[in-house]
């Protein structure tokens, strides 16, 4: 009987710890949101002009947050501001919960895309005097919401790899480099830019609907290699054949939305528009 005592005594013991950790937390949090509420509240006051974001929230993982909302964040505004130097200022000064992608700030790495006013933009690369003010900011659109402004990317790589994205030949030199000539550069060369960000694949409505369409940046990934001359005509032939199958080119409609909002400016439509016609012409015989 005495051990049973023990036993209950313990676990009230445990919980009652529980109970008090779990109260030492929330009172921590509620004094770091009121001196970063106070914090921002100087900063403002210092300020001619401020501006008004309207940001997308979603934590599936925390309760009380699982339905989707909006929260205003109202921020200092300084010349040559960025998005995501106003989603930083927000985070830093309102909320540390805000939870979005971002790593190089110069429009190189792709991970802070997202849905700006209507329209797929890079946070880093856009300036909020370009915009219309308030500025409403989601996630990218037709991929799943991991929590706030965080999309999941899984599928996105997964297409792009689908299309063997690195450099294959079965013609290489003896004892000298790979060439290539500067027009066949040339003609490549806007489709090397892409750095990954799945705008343009957020804004195809094909994507949106065919959930194995290859979308717009894989499709230019392939022509980046398909029109290499250093690989030669078997691996051309190779690669039309990975982007001629039923979920290919051919399910492109030629909108152009994805080259409209393409933040490296590579004319995707057109990309695929020329694969369709080398793969036309692989088929062609004459006899």
């Amino acid at each position: 009987m005495s051990t049973q005592i023990k036993e209950r005594d313990t676990e009230t013991e445990s919980e009652s710890s529980e109970e008090s950790e779990h109260q030492t937390r929330r009172l921590s949090e509620k004094r770091e949101r009121a001196d970063m509420k106070e914090r921002a509240d100087n900063d403002l006051s210092e300020h001619d002009e401020t501006v008004r974001l309207k940001v997308f929230r979603y934590d599936p993982e925390v309760e009380g947050k699982k339905d989707p909302r909006f929260d205003t964040f109202e921020v200092p505004f300084t010349k040559g501001m960025t998005v995501l130097d106003a989603l930083i200022y927000a985070r830093d000064h309102f909320d540390s919960s805000l939870t979005f992608r971002h790593s190089c700030r110069q429009a190189v790495c792709g991970s802070d895309a997202l849905f700006v006013n209507g329209r797929q933009r890079l946070g880093c690369k856009t300036q909020m005097v370009d915009l219309e003010w308030p500025v409403r900011i989601e996630p990218l659109p037709h991929a799943d919401v991991v929590k706030d402004l965080i999309v999941d990317m899984e599928h996105f790589y997964d297409q792009m790899e689908s299309v063997e994205p690195y450099f294959q030949t079965n013609e290489l030199p003896s004892g000298e480099e790979q060439r290539q000539s500067r027009e066949n550069r040339e003609k490549v060369k806007m489709s090397t830019r892409c750095i990954w960000c799945s705008a343009c694949m957020s804004s195809c409505n094909v994507a949106a609907g065919d959930n194995e369409y290859l979308g717009p940046a894989a499709i230019n990934k392939a022509y980046r290699f398909a029109m290499d001359e250093r690989e030669g005509e078997d691996m051309k032939a190779h690669r039309l054949n990975i982007i001629e199958q039923e979920h290919g080119v051919w399910r492109c409609q030629t909108q152009f939305s994805c080259t409209e909002v393409c933040p490296k400016d590579i004319p995707l439509t057109e990309h695929i528009q020329e694969l369709k016609r080398e793969a036309v012409k692989s088929n062609l015989k004459f006899w």
